[in-house]
């Protein structure tokens, strides 16, 4: 599913027009990108949860010239999935 997909799948869901679905989903998409932006978890009881973690730097191999090579530690964003989201997919 793709951002259209799901607005149009919102929009049959809710009963609203599709230009206020794909706004709230815009909305929705900004705001937890803005609260990972500044470290702070966003927590949807039931969905799941939205974190940024710290990978630690770590060596690797450069796959064009088999040279070992430092990779450096950096933040990257992730998703946790919760209870209820859990079982309905299982």
């Amino acid at each position: 599913m793709n951002k259209a997909m799901l607005v149009e799948s919102m929009a049959k869901q809710t009963k609203l027009p599709k230009a206020t679905c794909k706004e709230c989903l815009e909305a929705f998409i900004w705001s937890v990108s803005n609260a990972l932006k500044h470290n702070k978890p966003v927590v949807l009881t039931g969905f799941g949860s939205f974190q940024v973690f710290k990978r630690k730097k770590r060596i690797g191999i450069n796959p064009a010239t088999h040279k070992k090579m430092e990779i450096p530690s950096k933040k990257v964003p992730k998703f946790r999935p919760g209870k209820a989201l859990r079982s309905l997919v299982s």
